[in-house]
C-alpha cells in the first residue's frame, strides 16, 4: 500500500481541515499523485458550514495510521471448498506456490486450514501406522474424478467410504489367498489388463475394481461386475500412479486443521505480530465482522514495509498527531505553532512560519509556485485564515495574513468580513454538543517540563451559553483531566465579538494559584484581550508551570 496522507491534528479546527484539503490539492497539482487529504477527528459545525459553502467533501476519516494487518495481508484469497479432493487442493497449492490453503464454505467462512505438513503426514504415515498408507477415503464419483477416469458401472457412487487399497500384482493363487484376509466390501483393487485377477476380484465382490493403463475391459467382465454389483472404473494412468491418486481422492475436510488463529483486517500489525510470532501456525485467516474470510496473513508478511507516509498540517507535535504517527514516515510538516519534539530518519520539508494560520502558508505555496488555485480551494483557505485569525483581529495576525487574505477574496469571490460573521454565527459548540464533546472539539495536548496538560478553545458569539453551562462544563473538564492523567486541563472560551475570553481550568491548587488573572469564580478566570491560544495563552500557562511550588 502506497499513499501519502495530509492530515491535521486530533480534534481538528477549521484551519486544520481546510489546510489539509488545500495542501493535498497543491501536492497533486505539483506531481504527487498518491496524496489524500485526511482527518483524525470529527469536523465541527463551523467546518461543516465551510465545506457546504464551497461544495467540498470532508477529508477521509483515519483514526489510526499505524500499520495494520490489511496493509500487508494477501487480499486475493486462494481457497477451496470442503469437498475438494486432496489431489485438487495440492495442485492449487503447487500452482500458486502456497504452503497453507484455507478451506471455506459457501458463505466464505473458514472451516480450517490445509497445510503441506498435514498432507505429508497422511501420505507418509509413521512406521507404527504403516497400514494407513493403503487407506482410501472417497466416494466412487470423487475417486473417478481424481483419476480422470471412466465409470463402466457404478453402485452408490456418491456415498463417501473408508476403503482399503490392494494392488493386484501377483499370481492368481496368491491374490485369491490375500483377498480372503480382508472384508471384500472395503477393498479397492487396482489391476492392469489381467482378466484372471479382474474376474477373481469381481467374484469376491470387492467394492471397486480399477483397471489401469487406459485399457478396456471385456463384455464378460462388465457383465460379471454388474451381476455382482462391483463398481468398475477405468484409469488412464499406470498402476503406480493410479494407486497414488486413489489416496489423493480424500476430501480436504478430512485433513483440516481446525484449531487456527485469526485476526481482523484493522488490527494493528505490531499487535498481530506479537501474537503470531510465538505461535505454531505459519498462516492466519483474516476475518471481517461477519467472520467471513477477507485475507490471508503469513509470518513472512510481517517483513513487508508499509508504504504509508504523512504530511502534518497545523501541528508538529506527536502528542497532537493521529494515532500511530510515530510508526510511519513523516515526510513534511506545514505549521504555524511552536515547534515540538519529534525526530525523523531522513531530512524532511519542515515549513513553520509565525503567521496567523496554516491556511496562510498553504495559500502562499500556490502563489509562490504559480500553481492554479481553484475557486473552491481558495474559499477553504480563506475560511481557515479568518477562522484562526478572527478575521485578522487576533494577536497572531501578521501583514502576510492580510496580504494573502486579500488575494483569496478575489479568487474565491467572497467578502471576508461578511463571511466571518456567517461563520461564527453558524454554530455554537456550547449549544449543540454535550459538555464532554464540547471541551474536546478543539483540544490539544502539550508537554512542558515533564508535565502533560491539555488546552482547548471554544469561540462563541457572547458568553451567554457559557454562563448557562459552566457547571457541567467544569465537571466534564475535570473528568477529562483525571481520565488522561494531565496536570491540568484548560478551556479558553473566547467571545469573538468583544475579543475577550474566560479561562476555565481543572487542576490542583498549586497550579491554579499561579494564574494571576481575576478569578470571579473558583477555577474560572477573566482574561480581557486574550483571544489566541497559541500566542497568548500557551506561553502564559507554560510560565505558570515554572512557578508552581
Amino acid at each position: 500500500m502506497s499513499e501519502v496522507l495530509v492530515i491535521g491534528h486530533r480534534n481538528p479546527d477549521t484551519d486544520a481541515i481546510c489546510s489539509a484539503i488545500a495542501y493535498a490539492e497543491f501536492k497533486r497539482r505539483t506531481g504527487m499523485h498518491d496524496v489524500v487529504a485526511a482527518r483524525c477527528g470529527d469536523c465541527n459545525d463551523r467546518t461543516d458550514f465551510v465545506l457546504r459553502t464551497f461544495g467540498v467533501p470532508p477529508p477521509r476519516f483515519v483514526a489510526d495510521v499505524s500499520p495494520q494487518v490489511r496493509d500487508v495481508m494477501a487480499s486475493n484469497v486462494i481457497s477451496v471448498p470442503p469437498r475438494t479432493s486432496m489431489f485438487e487442493a495440492l495442485s492449487v497449492m503447487d500452482q500458486r506456490n502456497i504452503r497453507v490453503l484455507p478451506v471455506v464454505d459457501s458463505e466464505r467462512r473458514c472451516k480450517g486450514l490445509l497445510s503441506v505438513f498435514k498432507a505429508s503426514k497422511f501420505f507418509f504415515p509413521s512406521p507404527n501406522r504403516i497400514f494407513d498408507s493403503r487407506r482410501i477415503v472417497a466416494s466412487v464419483r470423487g475417486l473417478n474424478r481424481t483419476l480422470g477416469g471412466k465409470m463402466i458401472c457404478a453402485f452408490e457412487p456418491d456415498a463417501e467410504e473408508d476403503l482399503v487399497l490392494m494392488v493386484g500384482a501377483m499370481k492368481p493363487s496368491s491374490f485369491t489367498a490375500r483377498l480372503g484376509t480382508y472384508h471384500a466390501e472395503k477393498l479397492v483393487v487396482v489391476v492392469g489388463d489381467r482378466e484372471d485377477i479382474q474376474r477373481t476380484a469381481i467374484q469376491g465382490r470387492v467394492r471397486i475394481l480399477v483397471v489401469t493403463g487406459g485399457l478396456d475391459v471385456s463384455e464378460e467382465i462388465q457383465s460379471l461386475a454388474r451381476k455382482n454389483e462391483v463398481t468398475v472404473l477405468l484409469s488412464p494412468h499406470d498402476s503406480a500412479t493410479t494407486a497414488m491418486l486413489c489416496r489423493a481422492a480424500i476430501p480436504v475436510e478430512r485433513l483440516l486443521r481446525e484449531d487456527f488463529l485469526t485476526f481482523k483486517a484493522d488490527e494493528r500489525l505490531e499487535v498481530a505480530q506479537r501474537i503470531a510470532a510465538p505461535s505454531q501456525f505459519q498462516a492466519f485467516p483474516i476475518l471481517d465482522e461477519d467472520e467471513r474470510i477477507v485475507g490471508m496473513l503469513s509470518k513472512s508478511d510481517f517483513l513487508k514495509k508499509v508504504e504509508r507516509r504523512l504530511i502534518l498540517v497545523d501541528h508538529n507535535e506527536l502528542s497532537q498527531a493521529v494515532l500511530g504517527a510515530e510508526q510511519v514516515e513523516i515526510i513534511e510538516v506545514i505549521d504555524h505553532h511552536r515547534i515540538g519534539a519529534f525526530t525523523t530518519h531522513q531530512p524532511i520539508l519542515f515549513r513553520n512560519e509565525p503567521v496567523g494560520s496554516t491556511s496562510t502558508i498553504v495559500a502562499d505555496c500556490f502563489f509562490r509556485q504559480g500553481v492554479e488555485l481553484p475557486k473552491s480551494i481558495a474559499g477553504l483557505l480563506l475560511a481557515g485564515l479568518v477562522s484562526d485569525t478572527l478575521n485578522l483581529t487576533s494577536p497572531t495576525t501578521t501583514s502576510r495574513d492580510a496580504e494573502i487574505l486579500s488575494r483569496l477574496e478575489k479568487i474565491a469571490e467572497v467578502d471576508a468580513r461578511a463571511f466571518t460573521e456567517k461563520l461564527f454565527s453558524s454554530g455554537s459548540v456550547l449549544t449543540s454538543k454535550p459538555a464532554a464533546q464540547a471541551i474536546t472539539t478543539d483540544c490539544k495536548e502539550y508537554t512542558e517540563r515533564g508535565h502533560r496538560f491539555s488546552v482547548a478553545q471554544i469561540e462563541e458569539v457572547g458568553f451567554e451559553q457559557f454562563e448557562r453551562r459552566k457547571a457541567e462544563v467544569a465537571k466534564a473538564l475535570e473528568e477529562y483531566r483525571t481520565g488522561n492523567g494531565y496536570l491540568f486541563s484548560a478551556l479558553l472560551v473566547t467571545d469573538v465579538v468583544v475579543q475577550n475570553s474566560m479561562l476555565l481550568v481543572a487542576g490542583p491548587a498549586k497550579f491554579l494559584d499561579t494564574i494571576q488573572y481575576p478569578e470571579p469564580e473558583t477555577g474560572i478566570f477573566s482574561m480581557v484581550g486574550v483571544v489566541s491560544r497559541k500566542k497568548q495563552l500557551l506561553p502564559f500557562l507554560t510560565d505558570c508551570i515554572g512557578h508552581m511550588n
